[in-house]
């Protein structure tokens, strides 16, 4: 599969016009970066943020009943899962979220929010599920108290070796993005955790984040280059063949022509 979609992207780069091309560019890597998701074991990392409720001290008396008929395998209610799922239970906010995903009418707020705090007492299963309902949210509108919760969930898992929280990192990072403006702190760390990863995701993602931008900064061209410069040593030959790709459109904008490993 990675072999034919490889050849696939090296013909086009051959064939089309670069005037025509480059508007086509990131989308056709972004889409390739996405037929070569990350090892599954890199997608169950799990790290512990915040310590879940461990006991029914401090709790209203009638929570203290109702988290022991939960903890017993008694069915409760949604606006109980979701009272204890507040107090970082984190048994609650994974059964609540199970909840909100199986409602279509569910506010994505919530499920990244809930998830968030299911997946940082330990539990990793809603990951995926949050992080594609914080894809969908406003910038504008969401709460920072929220967006705070997403960042002290995310970074974590992303620094342990888990694959989709850095990618979530790199794309909620940005101006207009949930998390704003990415951090020169935040984009070392990003560089770091990719050569441990090895595979070269990350850089072409944001190579790719770059691309796809209508202008840049003279200091962005020169982050593109260093960061596809970067993907063409990586293990992953589809992405180093895509990244030498790139870079020899931005070298040669005329004439191109493309080998193929």
């Amino acid at each position: 599969m990675a072999h034919g979609v490889v050849k696939s992207l090296s013909v086009l780069a051959v064939i089309a016009l670069p005037q025509t091309l480059w508007a086509q560019v990131p989308t056709y890597a972004h889409q390739l970066t996405l037929l070569m998701p990350p090892d599954p074991a890199d997608r169950q990392i799990s790290v512990v943020v915040t310590p879940g409720l461990a006991s029914n001290a401090g709790l209203p008396d009638a929570l203290k009943l109702t988290r022991q008929a939960m903890l017993d395998g008694t069915e409760i209610s949604a606006a109980d899962l979701r009272a204890l799922a507040e107090r970082n239970d984190g048994l609650a906010a994974l059964k609540y979220v199970r909840l909100l995903l199986a409602d279509p009418a569910a506010p994505a707020s919530d499920i990244a929010y809930y998830g968030a705090i299911a997946v940082g007492t330990g539990r990793v299963w809603p990951l995926p599920d949050a992080i594609a309902a914080m894809r969908l949210l406003d910038p504008a509108t969401e709460p920072v108290e929220r967006i705070r919760a997403y960042v002290r969930m995310l970074y974590p898992h992303a620094w342990a070796g888990n694959a989709l929280a850095l990618d979530a990192v790199i794309d909620l990072n940005g101006e207009g993005r949930l998390f704003g403006a990415l951090s020169e702190e935040t984009r070392l760390k990003i560089l770091a955790q990719d050569q441990i990863n090895g595979e070269g995701r990350a850089v072409m993602r944001m190579a790719l984040a770059l691309l796809s931008q209508p202008s840049r900064t003279p200091a962005e061209e020169a982050l593109v280059d260093d960061y596809l410069t970067r993907a063409t040593a990586v293990d992953n030959l589809a992405i180093r063949v895509t990244a030498a790709n790139l870079l020899d459109l931005r070298r040669n904008p005329v004439g191109i022509t493309v080998a193929s490993e």
